[in-house]
């Protein structure tokens, strides 16, 4: 049978896209099933992460199949000097599927082409997150009830934000425009601004950021400022607090614009918009079980078919 990875987001079709959100609606509402009882899932993590690994691992669990990994590569045989290939030969022995996270920007990809078991790319350095990508076409798809024709407000880290390098190559079927709100520091990179390019995708950059224009987004996705990706720490610190969403921000904005963010949240939104209906960041990170059940059973090879008929549902 042919092997199926989930490595990057470009690859995806515009009719996948939107058959994986049809199945993330079915898990949405029945996510307790046993349908890949029997099977292992290995969550490979060499770098920190809170959501992505748990919901994958909830995910595997709420679907019936058995979880094995490390949230530390400290505890791995890394230490010692183990190849990344090495490591990815040994659990392919143990596991039917691996969703790994790795600081190194393709390592997913280099892995997809070594492993015998379907590779889950759960982000490459500051290169992409396909699964968070997915989770984010639901949230909008579940927001705005299309994905076609947004104004989408990128905002805070475009330089090393995998979630908005993503989100642009998959939402380039859908005839957006983006707005790109970022210091110059952290500006969108020229590869994705080409990309927009090749791909007939408009888009405008700013540096400012105010209720004038938030006032004409649909979706305005903000992003930490990542210290981690910084070699020098004087530029994180001249450039970590340059935008900050506050509540009276919000008094232009259209009533179906929802605010979106990766997290962790770290200063880049005030707690008081919490409570405002606009704030969408908490239901988004729920929304990512259902968009990874419906990735870890695409690639175990189950079908939108077979979870619609599927006997296993629990409750």
């Amino acid at each position: 049978m042919e092997k199926h990875d989930f490595v990057t987001i470009a690859d995806l079709s515009k009719e996948k896209i939107l058959y994986m959100i049809q199945m993330a609606k079915e898990f949405e509402m029945h996510p307790n099933r046993e349908i890949l009882k029997g099977k292992v899932v290995a969550t490979l993590f060499f770098e920190p992460s809170t959501r992505t690994r748990l919901s994958f691992e909830t995910a595997a669990n709420r679907l019936g199949a058995k979880v094995i990994g490390f949230s530390d590569a400290k505890v791995t045989s890394a230490t010692k000097g183990e190849t990344l290939k090495d490591t990815i030969l040994m659990v392919s022995n143990y596991a039917d599927v691996i969703v790994m996270r790795h600081h190194i920007e393709g390592a997913a990809q280099y892995a997809s082409e070594i492993a015998p078991v379907p590779i889950v790319n759960a982000g490459d350095g500051a290169h992409q997150h396909p699964s968070q990508c997915m989770l984010d076409l639901y949230s909008i798809y579940k927001t705005q009830g299309t994905l076609e024709n947004l104004n989408i407000f990128l905002v805070g880290d475009l330089k090393y934000g995998r979630t908005v390098h993503s989100l642009i190559m998959a939402m380039r079927h859908f005839n957006p425009t983006f707005h790109f709100i970022a210091p110059k520091e952290l500006a969108m990179p020229d590869e994705y601004k080409l990309y927009c390019k090749q791909h007939g995708i408009r888009y405008v950059e700013h540096t400012d950021f105010n209720e004038d224009i938030i006032a004409e987004a649909d979706i305005l996705y903000m992003t930490r400022v990542q210290k981690e990706r910084f070699s020098d720490l004087m530029e994180y610190e001249r450039v970590k607090n340059v935008y900050i969403l506050k509540k009276d921000m919000l008094c232009k904005a259209r009533q179906n614009m929802k605010i979106l963010h990766p997290l962790p949240r770290v200063n880049e939104i005030a707690y008081d918009v919490d409570e405002d209906p606009h704030a969408y960041y908490i239901q988004q990170a729920q929304n990512g079980l259902y968009a990874r059940e419906a990735i870890i059973s695409d690639v175990l090879g189950y079908s939108l078919e077979d979870i619609k008929n599927d006997k296993t549902i629990i409750g």
